[in-house]
């Protein structure tokens, strides 16, 4: 009989540590990690508003990332619409990551007739193409990102309404 209880004794004792040895692993577990997707959208495009080339040297029409509009050489800025604007970028990130952006210099837009205009992207409201920026450390906190640009525009430009596209690449650190 005290086989048994001895037996009973020991089973009791070893699942007493077992259980314990459970509960200390249970707590010094690390917890989560926070997320790390990274999410962008575009919610504006970038536009040069309106205007006119007067010359046959033509120019350039610059849209800055906080929306203001210059113009040099032959360009004449017209104030109706379509107006100027930047490119807008909602980023959501989070925990305060860095975050590095990089981008063509330059692309081409085109018109439905044949012409096309060059376009120097930049700079934006974070920097110039490989700067990096922090995100806030909200999970719920959207960082905008407004990207500016040069139009070049050659006297020989044919009117319309061109367009074309350019990418962004945003990396997390």
């Amino acid at each position: 009989m005290k086989t048994f209880k001895a037996d009973c004794l020991i089973f009791k004792i070893t699942c007493f540590y077992a259980l314990m040895f459970c509960c200390l692993n249970i707590s010094l577990a690390q917890p989560d990690l926070p997320q790390k997707s990274l999410t962008v959208n575009a919610t504006q495009s970038i536009n040069f508003g309106t205007f006119c080339v007067t010359g046959s040297d033509g120019g350039t029409v610059t849209v800055g990332y906080d929306g203001s509009r210059t113009s040099t050489g032959n360009i004449i800025l017209l104030a109706i619409a379509p107006y100027a604007q930047p490119a807008v970028f909602e980023i959501k990130l989070c925990h305060g990551r860095n975050v590095i952006i990089t981008f063509d210099a330059t692309t081409t837009l085109s018109v439905s007739n044949g012409g096309s205009l060059t376009l120097d992207i930049g700079p934006t409201e974070k920097g110039i193409n490989g700067s990096s920026f922090i995100t806030n450390n909200d999970c719920d906190f959207i960082t905008p990102l407004r990207v500016g640009g040069t139009l070049h525009i050659p006297g020989t430009a044919i009117p319309g309404t061109y367009s074309g596209s350019f990418g962004i690449t945003f990396n997390q650190e």
